[in-house]
């Protein structure tokens, strides 16, 4: 005990403020990191060209450019799906949208890639065994 007194009786007032004011800034951006009540899910695309990233929120419709020409990426709703491409079998275009954190889809022939990152709250049940 004889060394905390000694070790507190050494602070100063400016020190207390500036203590604070570093840890309310810590615990600020914890919050703001790791908070937040609602979900931030984003579409990452990616293509022989780039990388694209739009939030799973947005309303767009965006032309991505592969090997074989242009693959057209609709975002409304809360999901995302393939809505056309110059691939030759369109499995692509037929396979469902995707909505949550892992989902993806791919055009092969095309090099185009989309898939779901992200945090949210409340992912719900995926799989039941027993």
């Amino acid at each position: 005990m004889p060394k905390l007194k000694s070790l507190l009786s050494g602070i100063r007032a400016w020190d207390a403020v500036i203590l604070a004011a570093v840890l309310a800034a810590a615990i600020a951006s914890g919050i703001y990191v790791y908070g937040g009540a609602a979900a931030r899910l984003r579409v990452v695309i990616e293509s022989p060209e780039g990388s694209w990233i739009y939030s799973l929120d947005e309303t767009v419709e965006v032309d991505i450019p592969g090997t074989l020409g242009n693959t057209r990426i609709h975002i409304e709703n809360g999901e995302v799906h393939f809505e056309d491409s110059p691939c030759p079998n369109k499995t692509c275009i037929a396979a469902p949208a995707l909505k949550r954190k892992g989902d993806w889809n791919a055009c092969l022939p095309n090099e185009v890639i989309v898939r779901i990152e992200g945090t949210e709250k409340n992912s719900g049940v995926d799989i039941i065994s027993r």
